[in-house]
């Protein structure tokens, strides 16, 4: 009878201890479980976080790259128009040495036209029964022809270095500085001269007193 107790206890308290396994088991079981579902929420979230990260440098990359094409293309066409700028500025100045060099033959034309005519004068004024006051005028006759031919060469060379059209008007402090020591010439028989435009010849308002 005692050992029948005895099997008894011993069974309930093998069945205890199974019961107490069987619950830590199962308790293990969940912690387990929780740490699995914890653990794969972690994963989609990194997932999750490196997809957003491989778009946005994806999207960043994109935008610099447009960036940088759109930055190429206007210093492509900056290049184009400054070759075109520099084209334009060669013809220019291959213009404006034409002109220049006309403007000094035209320069040495009436340098020697002057001459010609000083010689004239001397001639004339050696010639037997010249009078003083024919001589005389004949003299301001030339000087004020020298002087319309610098006027008229200074005021080429004023609208060389500034680019002026046939039809501009300089002033006399335009034209000073192409005159000897900033002076402007003055006729010698008191006459007035007056400029005109670039395309016409100056003039003076003694009669006579033209440029040929």
């Amino acid at each position: 009878m005692k050992l029948k107790v005895w099997v008894l206890w011993l069974c309930l308290a093998a069945l205890l201890a199974t019961e107490v396994f069987l619950f830590v088991a199962k308790s293990q079981k969940d912690a387990a479980l929780v740490q699995l579902r914890e653990s794969q929420q972690r994963v989609e979230q990194l997932q999750s976080d490196l997809e957003k990260l491989k778009n946005s440098s994806v999207n960043t990359l994109s935008a610099e790259n447009s960036k940088l094409r759109a930055e190429n293309q206007g210093l492509a066409q900056k290049l184009a128009q400054a070759q075109t700028a520099g084209s334009q500025l060669r013809g220019q100045n291959q213009k404006l040495t034409q002109q220049l060099e006309a403007a000094h033959s035209a320069v040495q034309q009436q340098q020697q036209q002057l001459q010609q005519m000083q010689m004239e004068n001397q001639q004339a004024s050696s010639t037997p029964g010249a009078t003083t006051e024919s001589s005389s005028a004949v003299n301001e006759l030339n000087a004020c022809i020298n002087n319309l031919r610098i006027i008229d060469a200074a005021k080429q060379q004023w609208a060389l270095e500034n680019d002026k059209t046939a039809s501009a008007v300089p002033t006399a402090q335009d034209l000073l500085p192409y005159f000897p020591d900033n002076l402007f010439p003055a006729c010698p028989a008191g006459g007035i001269y007056t400029l005109n435009a670039v395309g016409t010849p100056p003039t003076c308002s003694v009669p006579g007193h033209v440029l040929p």
